[in-house]
């Protein structure tokens, strides 16, 4: 079995130590024969980001505003993973998929700028909406005005 490091290296100024995280093993369902009745190959990984020590101040707030449809009630994120047959693989998955979790919540959402829409927009618009209405006014049966 291959060692893994002692930390998750996440981008250049976070990395995660990887004892703040816990392991469970579990059989995994689906095919596989006695592979899956003998093997106890799936892998449950959870992490408590509010007690992490790994995290910059100034990147928690947004990891954890940004990561909190993933929380549980907890206040944990869980990530399974029973994809390959042996347990050291899916370790591997596990943590793969938690990186990739944080990269796209560190991303720096982009600020909108508020635009107006140009005069020529606001013209063309207001005319497909004259020319949509005179079509549907022409669909309309004649008004008898006596």
């Amino acid at each position: 079995m291959p060692t893994l490091p002692d930390q998750l290296s996440i981008n250049t100024r976070f990395q995660l130590a990887l004892e703040e995280l816990e392991w469970s093993y579990a059989r995994s369902s689906g095919p596989g024969g006695q592979n899956v009745n003998k093997v106890n190959s799936k892998v449950q990984l959870t992490w408590k980001p509010e007690e992490s020590n790994s995290i910059p101040d100034d990147l928690r707030l947004r990891l954890l505003t940004r990561l909190e449809p993933h929380l549980t009630v907890d206040r944990e994120i869980r990530i399974d993973s029973q994809l390959f047959r042996d347990q050291p693989r899916n370790r591997e998955d596990c943590l793969e998929k938690l990186k990739a979790l944080l990269l796209a919540a560190l991303v720096v959402p982009k600020v909108r700028k508020k635009t107006k829409p140009s005069r020529a927009s606001q013209t063309r618009r207001l005319n497909e909406k004259k020319r949509e209405s005179t079509r549907k006014q022409d669909r309309r049966p004649p008004r008898n005005d006596e």
